[in-house]
């Protein structure tokens, strides 16, 4: 019987198999933690800060008419000019109201020429009645005649006092020094009496005219300090003081607000964007904790934050806490509730986490 040869290799290969069928499946690979920013919240004074914007406005801006009607015959400004106090903007046609001057003028001197006869007549009138030459109704006449003349010229002189007025209404000065900001009017132009003809700015401290919501109001005062910064003086703080609160509603939220800045700014006009800045203290005066708006998520269950939790290997756990928010600052975020001071909290890839999530946090051991 012909036993069959086996090969040399197969006890090895057979103890292979073996060996490979007694150990232990590799471990899969590790999932890896995913990275954070975190910050440390720290409790801030009771005092907050708020900005809002707002755009420059002259300290005097003076709507300009006629107190005439008439067709615009000179008009020596253009915007953006200087002017000073008493010099001419405009002209109206001033020939209509020359011949009223004129017209007014002779009839006051007809007037007077009849006063002078009426009162002529009466001193005659007046002897003749003294030397029983007159009866007495003609001494009465004879002084009505008198004192009606005398009426009649004072009327005209006052009518000549008008013309004379009406013809110096034509022309429009400066009633204060300033800069031309608008004109309405071209040459030429018939325009009614109270036509607005140019804009005048006056006053050498910029204003600056802001909405402030409802719910701030009540926290600001006349004479209040605040801050302005604009793009003219974009390295500088410039401080302003509030001149004027509105009692009464912009619509049905925000209450108009004006400030004037503490000393002239020669580089700032007029119509330029500006944000003011306003520091409040926290009612009641507690602290408050200020974190970044991207820290804090919101779902169906309301708002929240993560929360980091060092593991002290390099890792930590996220949990997730609820906040209750307050104002939107200029510097972040305000939590009223939710949060302690010296908590360290994610400022990334929040809504990419949930509690109890492990992540890579700090340098490890």
């Amino acid at each position: 019987m012909i036993r069959p040869r086996l090969s040399a290799t197969a006890p090895i290969g057979m103890l292979a198999l073996a060996l490979v069928a007694c150990s232990d499946p590799p471990p899969p690979p590790e999932a890896e933690l995913r990275p954070i920013r975190s910050l440390m919240v720290r409790e801030t004074g009771g005092e907050r800060s708020r900005a809002f914007s707002g755009t420059f406005r002259a300290t005097v801006r003076s709507r300009l008419s006629f107190r005439v009607s008439g067709v615009v015959q000179r008009l020596p400004v253009s915007v953006g000019q200087s002017v000073r106090v008493g010099q001419l903007l405009a002209q109206l046609d001033p020939q209509d109201y020359e011949l009223q001057v004129q017209e007014a003028r002779a009839r006051l001197t007809q007037a007077r020429a009849a006063r002078r006869n009426a009162q002529s007549e009466r001193d005659r009138v007046r002897e003749l009645y003294e030397n029983d030459n007159a009866s007495l109704s003609a001494w009465d006449q004879a002084r009505a005649a008198a004192e009606s003349a005398d009426a009649q010229v004072e009327s005209l002189d006052k009518r000549l006092e008008l013309a004379e007025r009406q013809l110096s209404f034509t022309r429009l000065t400066a009633p204060v020094d300033g800069a031309i900001a608008e004109t309405s009017v071209e040459v030429n132009e018939n325009v009614n009496a109270g036509d607005t003809v140019v804009t005048l700015t006056s006053g050498t401290l910029p204003e600056v005219e802001i909405a402030v919501p409802a719910t701030l109001i009540a926290e600001i005062g006349e004479g209040d300090q605040v801050t302005v910064s604009c793009e003219a003086y974009a390295d500088e703080v410039l401080p302003a003081t509030v001149i004027e609160v509105g009692v009464a509603a912009i619509g049905t939220t925000t209450y108009p607000v004006r400030v004037r800045l503490d000393s002239e700014r020669d580089l700032i006009r007029p119509g330029m964007a500006a944000e003011v800045t306003f520091r409040f203290a926290a009612g009641g005066g507690s602290d408050r904790i200020i974190v970044p708006p991207v820290a804090v998520g919101e779902d169906r269950q309301g708002r929240f934050v993560f929360v980091v939790n060092d593991r002290g290997d390099g890792t930590a756990e996220v949990h997730r806490h609820t906040v209750v928010v307050g104002e939107l600052t200029t510097e972040g975020l305000e939590v009223i509730d939710g949060l302690g001071d010296g908590d360290v909290i994610v400022t990334a890839g929040v809504r990419r986490l949930e509690d109890g999530r492990v992540v890579a946090y700090g340098e490890g051991p």
